[in-house]
């Protein structure tokens, strides 16, 4: 399985595994944990395509984590703002992929395997 794949699959699981819970307020415990993967799949839709992937598989996955947890319109809001802020931290600082933009996407994909695997350890059924 490869990595985009298996970062895939987890917040798919992660996603499921909290939509399952009951309602919890925004301080939830997972809270910033969601928050923070919202921006981390801004960040690598961002890079990504600079880096010569086409297609929109980040803000797809980003849809299906927004579609699994249904969240209020509030929080929703807060959900696209971190996705946002992830895409647009690096426009300012990359405008062609680089080597470091090529470091960058793989640290991102490693922090949201990582991101992904701690919550749904946690917090997963």
């Amino acid at each position: 399985m490869s990595r985009a794949s298996f970062l895939v699959a987890l917040c798919l699981a992660i996603s499921t595994a909290v939509a399952v819970q009951p309602a919890f307020t925004a301080e939830s415990p997972f809270e910033p944990g969601l928050m923070r993967l919202a921006e981390i799949l801004g960040s690598l839709h961002f890079l990504r395509n600079l880096c010569g992937e086409k297609g929109d598989q980040w803000r797809g996955e980003m849809e299906k984590l927004l579609d699994s947890e249904n969240p209020d319109p509030e929080r929703r809001a807060r959900f696209i703002a971190s996705f946002n802020r992830g895409y647009r931290s690096f426009g300012g600082t990359y405008t062609q992929c680089t080597a470091s933009a090529t470091e960058a996407i793989s640290r991102y994909m490693k922090e949201g395997e990582t991101l992904s695997r701690d919550i749904a350890s946690r917090y997963g059924n």
